[in-house]
């Protein structure tokens, strides 16, 4: 449920209380809370946030957030999006054991080793650190190489800023990157052959049809099926000439009379 609290810039240094948590989603008891969106809010303190232990999917993007702590006994949590605040480090995230996907594109996350506390998070698949879309990212970005060494550091993450890295369809991605690396690359110098050095793609003969090859097995399974027609036919003539032999013998004679006794 979307809170209905105090927006960004209608109120400084936002702390979440539980009377705050039962208002934005309707239950009574905090471990009874599912979801939460607190998205834009103007939090700097997650106070009680933590007492939340049934808690599956959770949403503080566009906060002012520094620190994670009360995020530590959160071990149902599936879903967590952080980005755009102000971290600088994830370890409480380390007790998140259901956590599958994450998001922190858009703080102050300065090199890979920062993730090193996501290393022991078994059911972790999704991970983003920056959207272009959004203009988010994180100072780690700014190395080229620095998905090949969160892949390596975080071996069963499947998707790392919303492109696969393993399983079906990461083949596609790969080869994207390859072709989009190759564009951008520049160009060496350009050599143009003279016309009486230029040569054709392919060879002459190649836009010739193919000439008609004799083929012994269809040669054979012709021959073999007319002399199957050739016996069809002889069959059937000695058939014709058994039913009029036939018919003939059982012909009374002529001027004869034929009489029936019942």
């Amino acid at each position: 449920m979307e809170p209905h609290g105090e927006r960004a810039g209608e109120g400084d240094r936002v702390r979440i209380t539980a009377q705050m948590l039962k208002a934005w989603s309707g239950e009574f008891s905090l471990e009874s809370i599912l979801l939460l969106k607190l998205c834009g809010l103007g939090l700097v303190d997650l106070g009680c946030l933590g007492e939340c232990l049934g808690l599956e999917w959770l949403d503080l993007s566009g906060n002012t957030l520094t620190h994670l702590g009360p995020l530590a006994s959160l071990r149902q949590l599936t879903v967590l999006n952080v980005s755009a605040n102000r971290l600088t480090g994830l370890e409480p995230l380390a007790s998140c054991e259901s956590l599958q996907s994450l998001n922190v594109a858009g703080n102050l996350l300065a090199g890979v080793g920062q993730l090193q506390c996501l290393a022991g998070l078994q059911r972790l698949e999704h991970l983003r650190l920056q959207d272009p879309l959004a203009r988010l990212s994180n100072p780690l970005c700014n190395s080229p190489s620095y998905r090949a060494a969160v892949g390596e550091l975080l071996p069963g993450l499947k998707v790392i800023d919303g492109e696969r890295v393993s399983g079906q369809g990461s083949e596609f991605y790969q080869l994207c990157r390859d072709l989009d690396k190759s564009l951008h690359q520049s160009p060496g110098p350009v050599s143009v052959l003279p016309p009486s050095e230029a040569k054709p793609w392919v060879e002459p003969s190649y836009w010739k049809p193919p000439q008609a090859q004799g083929s012994s097995i269809l040669e054979d399974a012709c021959r073999q099926f007319q002399d199957t027609i050739q016996e069809c036919q002889e069959l059937s003539q000695k058939a014709d000439d058994s039913l009029a032999q036939a018919e003939e013998a059982l012909r009374p004679a002529s001027g004869g009379t034929t009489s029936f006794v019942f």
